[in-house]
């Protein structure tokens, strides 16, 4: 038991570059698909200027981030998600004080994740848009970074964006990408071929592909009502897309051991 309880978890960053391209959406929903897979997680939000996890789920947290960097212990300062059963770290919308964050007190929010998170499997860390520093510090500390990206032109230039930058940051990383919004599987795909090509071009590296997620208005509708997708509408493409991204990351912890 003792050694369940210090097992590192896997730190999941989640970036886009671009706002507005589904990343909170799609990180609240990893959550519950790995939850649904049987792992404990927690959800950090990590957009410290625009926070908007708890928004989205409609929950009114009476800790935050803020609580944590000010002496609390992270366990005080989380919520559990009622029917999701993840449990969720939220940030602090509007605060200038978090979006200013020192690289000081960034690196002992990050340590904090790393010393009092023992007891879950998975981190996941819902990263700002754009690509500056504290963003990229948060994504260089992670485990595992997952690109967001759509078949939209800025998406894709930004998204490479935080491709480069990474590499330069964390050149052994694990970056992966995930396609959200496609109409198809196939275009999906060749959304992410044209990521890929220019990373095999300027960057001599190959971030693998971590899921397509159809475009579904059923992620409109869940938003709307401030729910989970997996609860109201678990059978939708959607749905069924991040429970298969999910499994796939789920089997490549298991063969890192």
């Amino acid at each position: 038991m003792n050694a369940m309880l210090l097992k590192r978890p896997r730190l999941l960053a989640i970036a886009s570059g671009k706002g507005g391209v589904g990343k909170t959406w799609f990180s609240i929903t990893l959550a519950h698909a790995l939850t649904r897979l049987g792992r404990r997680v927690l959800l950090f939000d990590g957009d410290l200027g625009l926070a908007n996890v708890d928004v989205q789920l409609g929950l009114m947290p009476t800790h935050d981030l803020g609580s944590v960097l000010s002496g609390m212990a992270l366990s005080a300062a989380v919520l559990t998600h009622p029917g999701g059963r993840f449990d969720i770290l939220a940030g602090r919308s509007g605060s200038g004080a978090l979006s200013a964050l020192d690289p000081q007190h960034l690196d002992a929010a990050l340590a904090a994740l790393r010393h009092e998170t023992t007891g879950y499997d998975d981190v996941l860390l819902d990263l700002g848009a754009g690509v500056e520093r504290g963003v990229r510090r948060m994504a260089a500390a992670a485990d595992t970074l997952l690109v967001l990206a759509t078949d939209e032109p800025t998406s894709l230039t930004d998204a490479y964006a935080v491709l480069k930058l990474h590499q330069a940051d964390r050149p052994d990383g694990d970056t992966r990408i995930v396609v959200n919004q496609a109409g198809n599987q196939t275009s999906g795909e060749r959304t992410y071929a044209t990521l890929r090509r220019a990373c095999a071009t300027f960057l001599k590296t190959e971030p693998p592909l971590a899921g397509v997620i159809r475009r579904d208005e059923r992620v409109r509708d869940t938003i709307r009502r401030q729910s989970l997708l997996l609860t109201r509408h678990p059978s939708c493409p959607a749905s069924q897309d991040v429970e298969a991204t999910a499994g796939g990351l789920t089997e490549v912890r298991s063969h890192a051991g």
